[in-house]
């Protein structure tokens, strides 16, 4: 499970990249863990209804990264990251509305790997090579601090040599594909979600 991520743009760059307005969000770069505070971009329709909803900017809001369990979860003090099933009944009704959709900037992904020849184990920091700056698949959702979480895949060529079962989803790098995870319906959002070619990725293992 992805713990650490990296988001080395300011909140300038990620609106430039993104085409939306930067507005008062104080990101400056660095990393992003558990229960830490990242920007994510929304359709913008999370305080707003009728039938103008569908018509307003995309919107940088910050969100803590972790949403509260379910109160089945055996540990209740430990914040959901990740969505490995989308037909859970935790999240199939934000996931259906795409309000509750994000997506979640960042320059790479940090995955834990086998030990090395010095008995630790390695860290391996993913990034896209095609984008610099992409988009990860998210979902967030409305609690007392609102949180977000990423959805996952199956592990593409290079995680799964990393010996991981899965994988953020990293959007394609178009405007369309973003605004389908914004904006569509669940058919074609969750078509989205697929393992990112490895041949568009590099591992900087440490």
């Amino acid at each position: 499970m992805t713990m650490l991520y990296s988001l080395n743009a300011d909140a300038a760059a990620i609106a430039d990249r993104f085409g939306i307005a930067a507005g008062t969000d104080p990101w400056s770069g660095g990393y992003v863990s558990p229960a830490g505070f990242a920007p994510v971009i929304t359709a913008g329709r999370e305080f707003i209804a009728g039938p103008g909803a569908s018509n307003q900017p995309w919107r940088m809001v910050p969100r803590l990264w972790g949403v509260p369990p379910p109160p089945s979860a055996h540990d209740a003090a430990r914040p959901v990251l990740s969505v490995r099933n989308t037909q859970s009944p935790f999240w199939i009704g934000n996931l259906r509305n795409p309000e509750f959709r994000c997506l979640v900037p960042a320059t790479a992904f940090m995955e834990w790997g086998g030990t090395g020849p010095d008995g630790k184990r390695r860290q391996h920091w993913f990034a896209a090579s095609d984008q610099p700056l992409f988009a990860m698949a998210g979902v967030w959702m409305d609690s007392e601090v609102p949180g977000f979480a990423l959805l996952t895949s199956s592990p593409n060529a290079l995680a799964k040599q990393a010996g991981r079962d899965a994988m953020p989803v990293i959007l394609p790098d178009h405007r369309g594909a973003w605004a389908t995870w914004l904006h569509g319906g669940w058919d074609k959002a969750s078509a989205l979600l697929q393992p990112y070619s490895s041949s568009l990725m590099r591992d900087g293992e440490r």
